[in-house]
Parts: structure tokens; C-alpha cells; sequence
């Protein structure tokens, strides 16, 4: 996967690129930068796109820049100055988590820019939001001990506990690894992100909206899976698969299965049957 910067109000924002085809935007969440998608997901979506894995500010390659200008608007306007930079003026766009937040902003901000919306265990804004149990809202925000213990808090909160259990074995040491080069004021910055999305509603969607496809996790601890109806609710037509089993990284349980969903909604959506 190739890396790429460009410069945005003095800031360097970075993406990496995999694959060739029409272009897929896939918007990262929470602590999370373009190189932590599942390689498997990315393997299945590159055969049939060109995937654009942006770095949120102040992750992977992305600085941060004043801290307090950190917004989802600012994060949506962002990718904007990224389809500009490459040159295209339409995308399809992929959001997990908190980066379905920013991906729903771009599309009410730019939806002639967003040819389909797929959200990926993500929420709409305000009050219709759906929050997991208080307990894992604050194990996710958990910065206590020792890297290796917050990897195993947060696999366990993205995973079912089977499943986490196996995951934390596996590459604990990775995620580790990962949270370790995590700057704690871009922590601060996007967990304030998060406080003001799920406390301010957002305008409805006009009839320009893209078609969106909602795919959710049956045991999402973090954002439950009636973020789904939720979503369908803001966004009209959506269309809504819930992953049996599935936790709030549902994507790296069943990749394939995704990735083909996926395909076949921007597909359609291309045709015109979304």
C-alpha cells in the first residue's frame, strides 16, 4: 500500500492507496489510522477499487494541528481537500465507527461528492444515537497501564469475548504496539469529537443524499446494533444488514463477507438501484 502527503492549512495530511478501479474513501474511527484496517478486508475491496485510507488528523502520518480546531466538520472538510488533491470529484465512501461520523458529515456537507455511504458500526448524531452500556464507554476511554493492558481492554470491547480472546493472543502485541505511538492530545482531541456528536443533532438530509448501506454488529458493546434503525431512521432508504455474532469490528471477523457487501451496494448504487 502506497503512502502519500499533501499539505492542508499547514498541516501534513496523509492517506495510503491499494488497488485499482473507481474509487473507494475508507474513513477510519476512533485512535485508529489507514494502517489499521483489516488486511483481509482491503485485500477482498482492492480487486474491484482503488482504496483511499486517509489518516484522521493527528494519526498514522497526519499531524494534528491545534488541537481545539479538531471537529467532525473539520475531519469531513479534510477529505474534501483529499478528493481535490487527487483530482476526483466523486467518491464512494466507507466509514467505521467514529468514521462513519465523519463520512455521514461529508455527505450532508458534499453529497454530490459521495456516490454511496456504507457505515460501519457507526451511529447518527445527537439523541437518536444509541450508546453502549456506561461501562464500555469507559473502558474505551481507559488510558490506564501499560500498552499491552489498553490493547487487551480494547479488544475486548471491538470483539465478542470468544472471539477477543483469540484476537488478543494473536496480536495483542501489535495493537500494543499501536496505542504506544498514539499522542494522548489527539486522544483528548477526538474523544471530545465524540462527546459533541452524540450531543448535537445534525440537519436531516436533503433529497440529494447518496444511497447508504448500515451494516452493524448483533453484539456491538460499544454501538449497539439499534444504531442500525436508528441510522435508517436519519438517513431515508437506507438499507441496514445486521452481522450475527458480530462486535463492533465485525470487519475483521468475517472480511469477505463485508467486503462483498460492499461491492455490491456501490454497484448498485452506481447502476442507479440504490
Amino acid at each position: 500500500m502506497s503512502g502519500r502527503t499533501i499539505a492542508i492549512d499547514g498541516r501534513s495530511f496523509a492517506w495510503r492507496a491499494l488497488g485499482e478501479g473507481p474509487p473507494l474513501l475508507l474513513v477510519n474511527g476512533y485512535a485508529a489510522s489507514s494502517a489499521d484496517w483489516d488486511p483481509a478486508l482491503l485485500a477482498v475491496l482492492a480487486h474491484s477499487f482503488e482504496l483511499i485510507c486517509p489518516d484522521n488528523r493527528g494519526t498514522g502520518v497526519s499531524e494534528l494541528g491545534a488541537a481545539d480546531a479538531l471537529t467532525v466538520d473539520a475531519m469531513a472538510a479534510d477529505l474534501e481537500r483529499l478528493l481535490d488533491a487527487l483530482e476526483l470529484e466523486r467518491a464512494a465512501v466507507v466509514g467505521w465507527s467514529m468514521g462513519g461520523y465523519v463520512s455521514q458529515r461529508l455527505a450532508l456537507r458534499a453529497p454530490a461528492r459521495v456516490t454511496a455511504l456504507t457505515l460501519l458500526a457507526s451511529a447518527p448524531a445527537g439523541p437518536s444515537g444509541v450508546l453502549g452500556e456506561p461501562a464500555a464507554r469507559r473502558a474505551l476511554v481507559d488510558h490506564s497501564g501499560t500498552p499491552r493492558e489498553q490493547a487487551s481492554r480494547l479488544i475486548s470491547l471491538l470483539f465478542p469475548p470468544a472471539v477477543a480472546a483469540r484476537v488478543d493472543s494473536e496480536f495483542g502485541e501489535v495493537v500494543a504496539a499501536a496505542r504506544s505511538e498514539l499522542s494522548p492530545q489527539t486522544l483528548a482531541a477526538q474523544e471530545r469529537v465524540l462527546g459533541e456528536w452524540h450531543s448535537q443533532a445534525q440537519r436531516a438530509p436533503g433529497a440529494d443524499a447518496p444511497p447508504v448501506l448500515v451494516i452493524c454488529g448483533g453484539e456491538d458493546a460499544v454501538l449497539p446494533p439499534a444504531n442500525g434503525e436508528a441510522l435508517a431512521a436519519f438517513w431515508p432508504g437506507a438499507r441496514v444488514v445486521q452481522i450475527a455474532g458480530g462486535g463492533h469490528a465485525f470487519m475483521a471477523q468475517e472480511p469477505e463477507r463485508v467486503a462483498h457487501l460492499i461491492e455490491a451496494f456501490v454497484r448498485e448504487a452506481k447502476h442507479g438501484g440504490g
